[in-house]
This record gives structure tokens, sequence and C-alpha cells, in this order.
């Protein structure tokens, strides 16, 4: 899970310990994880008391593909699923179809309700990451993961849920899915 940044959007402020509906932006995508049957949780950002048992690797703030790679060198599993800390919407089932769709494929990646794939809801065969990377020069998530074909999943909200796909970059993001998810008071 990528949860580094400097969140500029957003004032600077911890936008993975925002809260949405009473939650943790980064409790609810690690529960998720977990919940579709991650054995492992790898966080490349600064390290959280208030996310148990999850490995951190600090972030040197070089954006998400180096990122990427960072934790991508803790993983020791066939499978790795990449997920940003800002989706306060995202369920294990979404994650547990991700995997399903990949199964005979490299990779699947989340598309929201416009077919746009969003590279940061996505799962991938480790040793294909891997080698993608090491011929990887750039810094875009799209340019690392668009060419190596994924199967586009599109997933739909069940009834009164918001969509999974849903990030909170910007204040206007974050008032949102807090008024989504029914949350009254607004903390910082």
């Amino acid at each position: 899970m990528l949860a580094g940044g400097a969140a500029r959007r957003l004032g600077g402020q911890d936008k993975p310990g925002l809260t949405v509906g009473g939650r943790a932006l980064i409790a609810n995508v690690v529960g998720a994880g977990r919940d579709a049957g991650a054995a492992r949780v790898i966080v490349v950002g600064p390290p959280r008391d208030d996310v148990p048992d999850v490995i951190f690797i600090r972030d040197q703030q070089q954006g998400p593909v180096a990122a990427l790679a960072c934790g991508l060198a803790q993983v020791r599993a066939p499978w790795v699923v990449l997920l940003a800390a800002d989706l306060p919407f995202l369920r294990a089932r979404q994650v547990s179809e991700l995997l399903a769709a990949a199964a005979d494929a490299d990779g699947a990646v989340l598309t929201d309700d416009t077919g746009r794939e969003q590279w940061l809801a996505s799962c991938w065969r480790t040793a294909t990451l891997t080698g993608a990377l090491s011929r990887y020069a750039g810094s875009s998530l799209h340019g690392l993961l668009g060419p190596l074909a994924p199967r586009l999943v599109t997933v739909t909200a069940a009834a009164g849920e918001p969509p999974p796909w849903l990030d909170c970059d910007t204040p206007a993001d974050l008032e949102h899915a807090r008024r989504l998810a029914g949350q009254d008071d607004v903390p910082g």
C-alpha cells in the first residue's frame, strides 16, 4: 500500500490518518486487504502506531513508482495487491474481485464508472511487476502498468454504498466522502 507523499492538495495534512465514517483512511484500506486474505501488509509511508501488524517502509517521497519499487522489494508472495491509502469505501469484496480477475493474467486493475483505470487499486503477479520495474525508467504508474495489459475490473457498489474507487485527494473529495459516509462532524 502506498501511504506516503506530501498531500499538497490537502494542505500537507496526514492524509492516511484522516477519517471518513469514523475510521482512518489507512485503517480502512488495510482492513480491506486483510479481510481479502492478505498474509502480510506492507505500507510504504511513515510508521503509524494506529495500524498494528503492518510492515512499514520509509517513503523518500520520490513518487509512486519509486515507492512501489521500495515496497515490492519486501514482497515474498506470488501476488501483490497495490492500493492507495486514501480509499475510504474499498472493501475486501473488491480486492477479492481483482485477485479473481487476475488469476489467469498478469494483473487486474479496478476501473471507475467512466472506465478509467485506477492504478492504485490493482493486483499483479509479483514476478511480472518486478520485471516491469527493472525495465522502466519513468515515474508514471500508467507508464509502468499500462503496457502490462491487465484485466479491467468494473465493479459496482452495492445498493446504498459509495463507489470503492472514490479517493480523497482534495478537501472537496474528503468532504464529499464524509457526506457519503453520513458523517456530520468534519474533523481535520
